[in-house]
């Protein structure tokens, strides 16, 4: 049985099948199995349950390792093609995981929105889309609209803001900077945006931690001037994340002018960062990805965010996930599940110019789970 999962695996995925523990090996256990052949000679399987153990799957960089796997009400379709087993489609009742771990190297390819759009005509600043502006594409942020929290960073013997003590309040998706507070010895600093980006004005003067692509940038109102004097005579600007995080996601590779300045870098690596977000109820899409959050008026997807260095990485931490609808897309391969319930860990590692990402589910529930192989129905 190990055997033939094992050539299954590396038809369909393309993965090297291997062990966690190496003492005692994977495990993979079936109860209730029948089967039966079809009018076309397909394999009609069947099974109660279906548990795996200490299984490692890996695919060039990146690595799964599932500590416990388990599959109920179990029914799928077999070939042999070419004296080589292939599943069309699997579907289960519900499975449990435990242990799940996934790690590798980080890599945002934003190629097939951008091919898409070029096949809309829609490229940055044709008609229709604002300059410095990607047409739409897949990315769906709608959790964020409706987000809660705040954030709060220390930055210790900063060479612009000396041990400053940041708050960043998050209220119904939006921060609004003349809420942020910069807070240190002598005169407090103020953040805000303009239209070249991010900033904080210092007793030293103005330096943006940010820069935009041309303006217009989506989600984003600007700071304001007054005639009043003092800090009082203006408005410092706020951003909506939704758009805004879409904006970004959907911006071109090397998009001119984007991105964290050089004194910003230096600043993340004095930063230390914690805080809670509150996800709203809503869709969320990626490419290759949708989902829809639910649950937060009982408690469900609150992020905990941690760093001891932001220029060294993060850590963000949902301690109750709860999402519906999911489908998968990987080309091949079509996942769909009613719910997903459980506890999320991801760990973003900053080593040179990569990042590195690790997911950890130490828990995780999934009902009515679907797998469709090669557009099989």
């Amino acid at each position: 049985m190990a055997s033939t999962l094992a050539a299954i695996l590396d038809i369909v995925f393309g993965f090297e099948l291997g062990s966690t523990a190496q003492d005692t090996g994977n495990r993979i256990c079936m109860d209730g199995l029948t089967w039966s052949r079809g009018p076309d000679g397909a394999l009609q399987l069947a099974a109660r349950s279906m548990e795996v153990t200490s299984l490692r799957l890996a695919s060039g960089p990146l690595t799964i390792e599932v500590g416990r796997l388990a599959l109920h009400k179990i029914s799928g379709q077999l070939r042999i093609e070419g004296g080589r087993p292939r599943w069309s489609g699997l579907d289960a009742g519900s499975a449990e995981v435990t242990g799940l771990k996934v790690h590798g190297p980080l890599v945002l390819s934003r190629k097939p929105e951008v091919a898409a759009s070029h096949a809309k005509g829609g490229a940055a600043g044709t008609a229709g889309t604002a300059p410095g502006q990607a047409a739409a594409g897949p990315w769906n942020l709608g959790p964020l609209a409706t987000a809660e929290g705040t954030l709060r960073a220390e930055i210790v013997d900063a060479h612009l803001l000396f041990d400053a003590e940041v708050t960043v309040p998050i209220r119904q998706g939006v921060i609004d900077f003349n809420a942020a507070t910069v807070e240190h010895v002598g005169p407090d600093s103020r953040m805000g945006v303009s239209r070249m980006g991010l900033y904080v004005d210092a007793p030293n003067g103005r330096s943006y931690l940010y820069q935009f692509p041309t303006a217009p940038v989506a989600g984003v109102e600007y700071e304001r001037r007054s005639a009043m004097p003092g800090p009082w005579g203006s408005q410092r600007g706020s951003l909506q994340l939704q758009p805004f995080g879409e904006g970004l996601l959907r911006q071109p590779p090397g998009a001119h002018g984007l991105g964290f300045t050089e004194q910003a870098r230096l600043l993340f690596e004095r930063t230390a960062v914690s805080g809670e977000v509150r996800l709203g109820d809503g869709a969320f899409a990626a490419p290759g990805v949708q989902a829809d959050l639910a649950g937060r008026a009982a408690g469900h997807n609150t992020v905990r965010l941690h760093s001891q260095a932001v220029g060294r990485g993060f850590s963000a931490d949902v301690a109750s996930l709860s999402v519906s609808n999911v489908a998968v897309n990987t080309g091949g391969a079509q996942l769909a599940c009613d719910e997903v319930t459980g506890a999320l860990m991801l760990r973003v590692l900053v080593e040179g110019a990569q990042l590195r990402v690790a997911f950890e589910l130490p828990g995780l529930k999934v009902a009515g789970l679907r797998l469709r192989l090669d557009g099989a129905a």
